[in-house]
């Protein structure tokens, strides 16, 4: 089944396929990306895959300029529902690696989305977001571990090609039996270290 097939048949359970505003799991590992978060806010923030808009809405707490880019039509027009007043938010439909933005970001966060990608794909995907981080940004990756129709690259392989991407070093990483969070930026200078503690 081609990758449009499978999403498709996933946006046809209505307005919340994976469950992002009922489930605690979801809410547990938006809370744990949040905290991850070596800033309490950024200039400018993309969000891939932003499905219905729960990280979204969260994240624009944290954005002066949040853009929210997702590959279903219907995945962005509930996006756009649920941010319809967060006047700093922009979601917009855009088929990864081959749509990009033009812009760059001191935040990006690719959410459950990097598996999707075969390993051609992926090497693309990686190429292309070194080129829109700006200087000091920050990356975060969140992907679920086990298997599922649809995926094409293991979490692992996804979170090991985004860690080379040249320049970034890890500012922070969780892991568990179901998901694994990472965190890298460019800028070395920690938490405790930006806040006088060390």
């Amino acid at each position: 089944m081609s990758l449009a097939g499978y999403f498709d048949q996933v946006w046809q359970e209505g307005e919340d396929p994976f469950g992002y505003r009922s489930r605690w799991y979801e809410a547990r590992k938006r809370a744990l990306l949040l905290a991850a978060l070596p800033q309490p806010r950024f200039a400018r923030g993309w969000e891939i895959g932003c499905a219905n808009g729960e990280l979204t809405a969260d994240l624009a707490g944290r954005c002066d300029d949040l853009l929210g880019t997702d590959l279903h039509p219907r995945a962005v027009a509930v996006a756009r529902q649920r941010c319809a007043e967060l006047a700093h938010v922009r979601i917009e439909r855009m088929e990864h690696p081959r749509q990009w933005p033009q812009d760059r970001f001191d935040l990006v966060v690719v959410g459950e989305m990097g598996y999707y990608l075969d390993a051609d794909a992926l090497d693309v995907f990686a190429r292309q977001l070194a080129t829109s981080l700006q200087p000091g940004a920050v990356l975060v990756a969140c992907h679920w571990r086990a298997d599922f129709n649809g995926r094409r690259t293991s979490t692992d392989e996804v979170h090991a090609r985004l860690a080379v991407i040249e320049g970034l070093r890890s500012c922070g990483h969780y892991h568990d039996e179901d998901f694994v969070l990472d965190c890298w930026s460019s800028d070395p200078v920690t938490v405790a270290q930006r806040e006088g503690l060390r």
